[in-house]
């Protein structure tokens, strides 16, 4: 490609050298440069590809995209000075695979949780529908038929052009894609043209990257502050922070709820381990799915199907064969009785959804023994505030751990009895190593008890001083309920 081609609407401060150059492909990483390629020095938490730049240049670095102008200009070398190199890439990733995103519907979905629920859900109906669809996802990556695994929640810029311009070329008339807040605040998603965007709702998260809530819903608010005039915005109208995503945007408004006045609504009329029975516009429909934020999940998926015109008859039918997403409240019940469930719940708020969803469908006799953990070096406020809601939420609760990576696990358990009073403390066990914590939790299990196993759902390894070690929640819930 020509480099001046590729810098199409990049905003550019400055060049050096000659831009009708060819290029080969887009880097921002140096290991990876060989001839003719572009080097892009992004400036991140604790590296600055700026100190990459000699190194970039000695692969084969023809062009070099960066922020700071590098004191010593090397000859025949192509200087790209930009204000922020993130949004600069993704333009440029944009621009390198021409544009895949305004070749197919992309539907984005951000939020603290339900997004990958959404996108699940959204991609099984569209399925269904007879359309070819597109997944990207904290699960996995999916074009058409073809599973890819996922390393992160939202891809970077390069990673999600690419597997957009894959499924163009396989046919997908639709993409459905997780948008997290990292993602935004990195300039991840900036130039896709995005179909739609929803909102499912926000709560405390990923403070340790954000620093601040009003930061956090910033990032989120940025998404659809960006979406242009021919998009449809899809909010949830009973979370209190829905509206101020819609305060700057541009595209055309829409609304679901289960409690207000929206454009789409929805009530839960039965509610147990099997499913649940909504009434959705007028219509009633049996689910698979259990909880009250599953039917805020299937009430946004109703609702995106209908912005694109699809038949009520149609949609429901499909969304009464929806599955839930791997790890996203996933239930199991032994012989004897007892219940295991299996969720991703990595926020006090998260976790009190679960809890109450099992709170309300258990019978009187039934015990809730929670078991979970708090990932290390992440968020550390919510720690104690996750403690609270399963203390007060269950019968008996395990702390383990999760992913505890660089952290001790003994100083994660201290963050998450930090605020625990005697009445709680009494109600928790500590047991460091997750598959004996799981282990001790079927063992207190009688008859027709729940065991609910939070925090990891669909992941298989443990992260534990920087490796990645094999461990599956769900592989171990069979193991102990006899069901594998």
């Amino acid at each position: 490609m020509i480099l001046d081609t590729l810098l199409h609407n990049v905003d550019i401060v400055e060049s050096i050298g000659d831009l009708n150059i060819n290029i080969e492909k887009i880097h921002f990483d140096s290991r990876k440069i060989n001839n003719n390629d572009v080097f892009v020095a992004l400036i991140g938490l604790e590296d600055d590809g700026h100190d990459y730049i000699e190194q970039a240049i000695s692969s084969g670095a023809k062009v070099i995209l960066c922020v700071n102008k590098p004191k010593d200009i090397v000859a025949n070398i192509v200087y790209v000075i930009v204000d922020n190199s993130h949004k600069a890439l993704a333009v440029m990733s944009s621009n390198y695979f021409d544009n895949p995103s305004g070749k197919l519907k992309l539907i984005g979905v951000t939020g603290t949780n339900g997004k990958t629920s959404v996108v699940n859900l959204l991609h099984q109906l569209f399925t269904l529908l007879n359309y070819k669809c597109g997944l990207i996802s904290t699960i996995e990556n999916i074009n058409v038929n073809q599973k890819i695994t996922s390393s992160h929640t939202t891809p970077d810029p390069l990673q999600i052009n690419l597997l957009l311009s894959q499924m163009v070329a396989s046919g997908c008339e639709y993409c459905f894609m997780e948008v997290s807040s990292h993602a935004l605040s990195q300039k991840r998603v900036d130039y896709l043209n995005f179909a739609l965007g929803t909102f499912t709702n926000i709560s405390h998260d990923h403070l340790d990257y954000h620093k601040s809530f009003e930061s956090y819903l910033n990032a989120k608010k940025s998404f659809f502050d960006n979406l242009n005039n021919t998009a449809f915005s899809l909010v949830n109208n009973d979370d209190k922070h829905a509206l101020i995503m819609l305060q700057n945007s541009k595209a055309i408004r829409h609304t679901f709820s289960l409690k207000k006045v929206s454009d789409f609504k929805c009530k839960i009329i039965e509610n147990d381990f099997d499913g649940m029975l909504l009434h959705i516009d007028n219509n009633d429909v049996w689910v698979k799915l259990v909880g009250e934020f599953n039917a805020y999940n299937l009430l946004a998926v109703y609702s995106i199907a209908k912005l694109f015109k699809h038949s009520t008859k149609d949609i429901l039918t499909a969304i009464s064969m929806l599955n839930p997403a791997e790890g996203r409240f996933q239930s199991f019940k032994s012989s004897t009785g007892i219940v295991a469930v299996l969720d991703y719940a990595h926020t006090d708020d998260a976790l009190k959804n679960v809890l109450s969803t099992i709170n309300s469908i258990r019978k009187k006799n039934q015990k809730i023994i929670t078991v979970f953990g708090c990932g290390g070096d992440r968020d550390r406020l919510k720690r104690p505030k996750m403690t609270s809601v399963a203390c007060k939420l269950s019968s008996q609760v395990i702390l383990t751990s999760d992913n505890p990576r660089s952290e001790d696990i003994a100083k994660i358990i201290l963050d998450m009895t930090s605020e625990l009073d005697d009445e709680y403390l009494k109600r928790t066990i500590i047991i460091h190593n997750r598959k004996q914590a799981i282990k001790t939790a079927f063992a207190l299990a009688q008859n027709s008890d729940i065991v609910l196993i939070a925090g990891k759902g669909h992941e298989k390894y443990q992260e534990i001083e920087g490796e990645k070690n094999p461990f599956d929640d769900k592989e171990e819930i069979l193991k102990l309920l006899n069901l594998n």
